[in-house]
């Protein structure tokens, strides 16, 4: 009888070290589990998107502030007031002016603008040196964009997308900023595939910023070139 007794005990003795065992270790494989979930949720290296392109319409500080388009007192809402305008947004209206991204004049060109209306290897020196030839640069990009987006110029004219009052000037003000075939995929979309460059400037704000100005002077040319 006292052996039974004794082997009783015994056997609550090893079912009880099994219990703490167990006890021990689910603790331990908690602590585990959670310190491993909490440094594996903290790398977030996986989800960058750097280096992707991301489509999206975002307005800048400029957009927030609900600018109205600027017209000079003298120029108003001329040809002259409308490339003017866009000079100084894009320079200050400085002949001189080279950016950090290496766009050139008044007017902020990049050498494959440049190329495309006749001006293909032209040096830095002699295109900021040259006011008139910056000048006819302008028109000829304008006279190009104008007849890629005539489509466009007539059926997106006098809608509102994105917040906005389409006009010709618009159009093309944007068309300065972004290229031609952006401002179509802008316009066609409905203002859902944005472009901002590498300042933050949209095209929404271009359209916003420079509407309302006469362009009636702007040709539409297919092939434009700069007559040097």
């Amino acid at each position: 009888m006292a052996r039974g007794i004794f082997n009783g005990h015994l056997e609550i003795f090893y079912m009880t070290k099994r219990i703490v065992g167990l006890s021990t270790l689910l603790t331990i494989g908690g602590i585990l589990l959670v310190s491993f979930t909490t440094e594996k949720s903290a790398d977030l290296s996986s989800y960058s998107t750097a280096g992707l392109d991301l489509y999206y319409v975002a307005p800048n500080f400029n957009d927030i502030k609900e600018e109205e388009a600027f017209v000079s007192p003298v120029l108003g809402t001329s040809y002259d007031g409308f490339k003017e305008a866009l000079a100084f947004k894009e320079s200050r209206g400085d002949y001189q002016v080279v950016n950090q991204f290496g766009y050139l004049g008044k007017y902020q060109f990049g050498k494959g603008t440049l190329a495309l209306i006749g001006l293909k290897g032209i040096s830095k020196n002699d295109f900021l040196g040259n006011p008139a030839l910056q000048e006819k640069a302008f028109y000829a990009n304008l006279c190009r964009n104008k007849w890629v987006l005539r489509r466009d110029i007539k059926w997106s004219v006098g809608k509102r997308v994105n917040g906005v009052d389409v006009t010709e000037s618009g159009i093309l003000a944007a068309a300065h900023l972004a290229g031609p075939g952006a401002v179509k995929k802008y316009l066609r979309s409905g203002g859902v595939e944005g472009f901002a460059d590498a300042f933050g400037t949209t095209i929404r704000y271009y359209m916003k910023r420079f509407g309302g100005y006469d362009t009636s002077f702007v040709v539409p040319v297919k092939r434009a070139k700069v007559k040097r």
